[in-house]
Formats: structure tokens, sequence, C-alpha cells
């Protein structure tokens, strides 16, 4: 793939720290936070954050198993959260190689609609399974993860962009 201008060439991400970052960031959901209007999904945003860079690593899957895992600990709908990570990941593929080539914060804009969706979804299906309207704080949580998304993403690229060992012999 050619590389955008302007952006310095990346080593290879190691697949333990995908494996790693994934964990992690499924154990910050499953922390006690509740389902508050200022709580993040930050394992939908690790792994649209990898649906974006290493998509043969992580693809909708991943996002259905790990969907499925948030479900149970969630005690919700058993598919909902299964469903909604699927369509993103879906999404993700179609946008990859437009958002590949922006800049962090344009990136954070194109992926916006996509956590946004996902709001929308999930409340469209609370809304059918207890009814109501659970107001317009549902879609802080998405407004939250694009806000993130550059702090995720410096985060996330920063043992990739780690100078080589210095070779005497290396002609680069």
């Amino acid at each position: 793939m050619i590389m955008p201008r302007g952006q310095p060439l990346l080593l290879p991400v190691n697949p333990w720290f995908i494996a790693l970052s994934i964990l992690l960031a499924l154990m910050i959901n499953l922390l006690p936070l509740g389902r508050g209007i200022w709580v993040p999904d930050v394992l939908l945003l690790v792994l649209v954050f990898w649906g974006v860079h290493e998509p043969r690593k992580v693809g909708m899957a991943w996002a259905f198993v790990l969907g499925l895992c948030m479900d149970v600990h969630q005690s919700s709908l058993l598919g909902q959260h299964a469903l909604i990570y699927s369509a993103v990941m879906y999404g993700v593929a179609m946008l990859r190689r437009r958002i590949t080539w922006l800049s962090v914060l344009a990136q954070a804009v194109q992926v916006l609609p996509l956590f946004m969706a996902a709001d929308v979804v999930q409340m469209l299906m609370r809304m059918l399974l207890r009814g109501g309207f659970p107001g317009w704080g549902f879609i802080t949580p998405g407004l939250w993860c694009a806000l993130l998304w550059p702090v995720v993403s410096w985060l996330l690229l920063l043992p990739q962009r780690q100078p080589p060992s210095d070779d005497e012999n290396r002609p680069l």
C-alpha cells in the first residue's frame, strides 16, 4: 500500500499487542461503572481502531464474539451488542480505505457516524424491549468515542512508531 504523504512508515504490529489492547478494553468495559452518559464504549473504540489499521487480524468475527461477551456481562438481549459491533465493523470495512488517508482529527469525524449509529441502534432496541424514550443523553457515548479517537490512535500506534535498532550494514 502506498503511504499518504507526511506519515512515517510504521513497524509491523505485534499480534500480542492487538490481543492485549482488546483484552484491556474488554476489562475496562467490564468495570462496574454503569451505563451512564459519560461512559464511552472503549471496546467498540478499540475494535474500530484495529478494524481500520489491521483489518486482516481484527474483523467482524472478533466483534461478534466480543459483543456476545458484552451481552452476557450486561445481561442484555443476547445478540444485541454482537449485532451492533458486527454492523459497526462492517461500516469500518466499507470506510477503511478512505479513513487511512486522513489525518487523525479527520478520522475522528469519519468514525463519528459509526459510533452514533451504534448508539441509535442500541437505543431503538432498548425502546422496543422496555418502552419509553431514554432521552437525548443516549448519543453522548458515541461522541465520547469520537473525542477519544485521537488519544487512542496515538496510544495504540506508539509501539509501531519506535525506531528500529541501528545497524551499520543496513542501507536505509
